[in-house]
């Protein structure tokens, strides 16, 4: 009598592929949850928005209302982008300051010759 009080039951259900996969996704250190939260975590991260006038509080609860596969597209694109995007602004100069030496309005480049 006493070993049968002792027996508990256990309750089995299908779980499907996706979902396995969801919860592996989500529960990973390199989600893209926990980037977004790394990175809204940062001490310049947070000035930056607070200067701009955004409350990080709303900013962390955003990035939590956001699927899976959104964060990861949002972390992807974060950890892609330039730093400053400095180089494209010098190239966008450079080539501005050409093509007017070039046309004949500037004289920047000694190597140009005006099609004056």
């Amino acid at each position: 009598m006493l070993n049968l009080s002792l027996l508990q039951s256990a309750h089995a259900a299908m779980v499907s592929t996706e979902e396995v996969a969801r919860l592996a996704v989500s529960s990973a250190p390199d989600s893209g949850h926990a980037r977004l939260a790394a990175v809204l975590a940062r001490d310049n991260v947070r000035s930056e928005m607070e200067r701009l006038g955004i409350d990080p509080a709303s900013a962390h609860e955003r990035v939590a209302a956001l699927t899976d596969e959104e964060a990861a597209s949002l972390a992807d694109q974060i950890d892609k982008a330039p730093a400053g995007g400095i180089i494209g602004a010098i190239l966008l100069v450079f080539f501005v300051l050409l093509v007017t030496d070039i046309l004949g309005l500037t004289k920047v480049f000694p190597f140009t010759r005006s099609v004056r």
